[in-house]
């Protein structure tokens, strides 16, 4: 639940950003996650979406994700909720955005929604990377600038991830390795590609069917990096219907080889989510791994 004092803070930030006293009428939980309580605020100035967290993940996470909703919004191809302001009260961290009305979806949703990405991944960068870093889920992800993608997956990605998971004993030196043998022949399996515009954790929880019948994005991951990143992403969990795929090939072809590769480019959420949950997912990573000693 939220408390009433931080209630009060929330009406009082609505109604400085819109300059204008903004009443909250009452508010309801909605599913968010495993990391944040979130909740649909109900008024006088219409509903609105709030993250709430306690204060020990620092104020910067939430920055951070209202920074990857600007740049995606910027692209101007997929609509993501126009974040309002972030801040703290007392032990708590919150965002605050704009509510996306869930609808039904269109027709031509998943044609749709394939075109949308491929047109985001032709955005482009200077580099791969960020001018700095943000958040996959609530792990710190390092966006240094490379010219190349192989050099960025290994040093900003894969390297230290699998060096994190050894010291936690879960992994093995061998293990390591592998690793380390694997990013050492990206170079001959990735293929060249400009820096592309990537929501960087793209799976069937961070989307939803917004009032107009087509796809929203949310929670994201942002980064340039290689665009199959995004693809291996979405395929991890499942939730992404055929013709989605059909659709972003039509308008932005992956090149030949991109399902072999899918594996490859799950290494890092798998990664990721070895380190967050354990279990099964140190399998899935040596599996990987392997096929390249």
């Amino acid at each position: 639940m939220l408390h009433a004092l931080l209630l009060d803070h929330l009406q009082q930030r609505l109604s400085d950003f819109f300059a204008v006293q903004v009443s909250i009428h009452h508010y309801q939980p909605v599913h968010g996650g495993d990391i944040n309580k979130c909740y649909m605020l109900e008024t006088s100035k219409g509903r609105f979406f709030i993250k709430v967290n306690a204060s020990f993940f620092g104020l910067d996470m939430f920055e951070k994700e209202a920074r990857g909703l600007v740049q995606l919004a910027n692209a101007g191809v997929v609509k993501v909720p126009r974040p309002l302001f972030d801040g703290r009260f007392n032990q708590q961290i919150f965002l605050a955005m704009e509510y996306i009305e869930p609808g039904t979806r269109l027709p031509g949703f998943w044609e749709d929604f394939g075109a949308s990405i491929a047109k985001l991944h032709a955005t482009t960068g200077t580099s791969f990377g960020l001018d700095d870093k943000n958040y996959i889920g609530k792990m710190v992800q390092s966006n240094n600038p490379h010219q190349q993608w192989v050099d960025f997956y290994a040093t900003e990605r894969i390297l230290p991830l699998a060096s994190q998971a050894k010291e936690k004993g879960l992994l093995e030196d061998e293990h390591l390795k592998a690793v380390e043998t694997l990013c050492s022949k990206l170079k001959d399996i990735f293929p060249e590609e400009k820096p592309a515009l990537l929501h960087g954790d793209l799976w069937s929880g961070n989307f939803i069917t917004a009032e107009n019948g087509r796809a929203a994005i949310f929670d994201p991951a942002v980064y340039f990096g290689h665009r199959e990143m995004d693809i291996a992403m979405s395929l991890l969990f499942g939730g992404f219907d055929a013709v989605f795929y059909e659709s972003y090939n039509h308008y932005y072809p992956l090149y030949p080889g991109w399902e072999q590769r899918v594996p490859l480019c799950q290494l890092y959420p798998l990664l990721v989510h070895l380190l967050l949950f354990g279990g099964h997912y140190g399998q899935n990573v040596i599996e990987i791994v392997q096929q390249y000693r």
